[in-house]
């Protein structure tokens, strides 16, 4: 309950010096008449109205509370709370070419570039999330949805060797832009990861940056690998691998990734343990904020008056108490 003035609320603590004023008048006593003995007095029943007698005193003192109560203004209130959010539209692209099969991360790039995901993924509620996979050629995993739980089953499901081997950038960045082509979304966001340079497609990644810049779409790119040589998955010349490592230079088009970046408003990062993509996809997390706006109504009823009339109702009650059951004949 909400009080519009609740400084009348102090008047209540006039009740108490009420009550020790009313004990000690009682204690004082009435006027005194002298008689003989007091036996038959004592001995006399008690009527109703004698176990009555304090009970005007106990209305009157009620009836002061509600009144005070009432003029300190009681109020409902009654909250009416309107969330809306702007969700963004965000398509994850991701290198699952053999490279990603490299052991500086992990257990592997690939393991580790779908476990910071999946913690991405679980940290955008509200916004539509899709994924793009993509090495020789790329295809849509999962399309736009705010389904999490579908789109963590099918990251899930990526792996290296699901399509021809190669690192076509631009077909994996254009292939992401087709299906945020038709958003309404204000923000439209891509996340692109490699860990190699471009060397297959028909698409070529400068030309995708140029469409994506033209169709208001940021694009944040991600190196993924170690500086220098990388273990990678031994294999036969049949491609089977063998179960041993051979070290092999990381090779990661920097330049192309950034300048996909800045042509499109977005960042380039470079990544070289997990740690640090995880950093990563939490620093774009952070520059990547939902707008949520929180529209909130307060209503206040008056509820004074029923506090008013239950006080007169108790001094009219007491009136009648002690003018019709306790009145005393002169």
């Amino acid at each position: 309950m909400h009080f519009a003035s609740p400084y009348y609320l102090w008047l209540l603590a006039l009740i108490v010096p009420m009550i020790a004023y009313y004990v000690w008048r009682v204690r004082q006593g009435g006027a005194a008449i002298q008689i003989s003995t007091v036996e038959g007095v004592l001995r006399a029943p008690k009527s109703v109205r004698y176990y009555l007698r304090h009970l005007p005193f106990v209305l009157r003192t009620a009836a002061y509370a509600l009144l005070v109560v009432a003029l300190a203004r009681p109020q409902g209130i009654e909250q009416n709370v309107r969330t809306s959010t702007e969700g963004i539209d965000i398509m994850l692209s991701i290198d699952v070419s053999g490279s990603m099969l490299a052991r500086d991360f992990k257990p592997d790039r690939i393991t580790a570039a779908k476990e910071v995901a999946a913690s991405f993924i679980s940290d955008r509620v509200g916004d539509r999330l899709g994924l793009v996979v993509f090495a020789g050629e790329a295809f849509t995993q999962s399309p736009l949805t705010t389904d999490q739980s579908t789109l963590q089953t099918l990251l899930a499901r990526i792996r290296s060797g699901l399509i021809e081997d190669g690192t076509a950038i631009g077909n994996g960045l254009a292939t992401a832009i087709n299906r945020l082509r038709e958003s309404e979304a204000k923000s439209k966001v891509i996340i692109l990861l490699t860990d190699g340079v471009n060397n297959r497609g028909e698409i070529a990644p400068q030309t995708a940056a140029e469409i994506a810049k033209a169709q208001g779409i940021r694009v944040y790119t991600i190196g993924v690998g170690t500086e220098g040589m990388a273990p990678y998955p031994a294999v036969d010349i049949y491609g089977t691998p063998t179960g041993g490592t051979v070290m092999a230079k990381v090779e990661i088009d920097e330049k192309t990734l950034r300048s996909i970046a800045r042509m499109t408003g977005g960042e380039y990062f470079r990544a070289t343990d997990k740690a640090k993509l995880k950093a990563i996809y939490d620093q774009i997390n952070q520059l990547e904020k939902s707008k949520v706006e929180v529209t909130e109504h307060v209503t206040y009823h008056e509820q004074y008056l029923m506090w008013a009339l239950a006080g007169l109702l108790l001094l009219f009650a007491e009136f009648l108490f002690a003018n019709l059951v306790l009145k005393r004949i002169p």
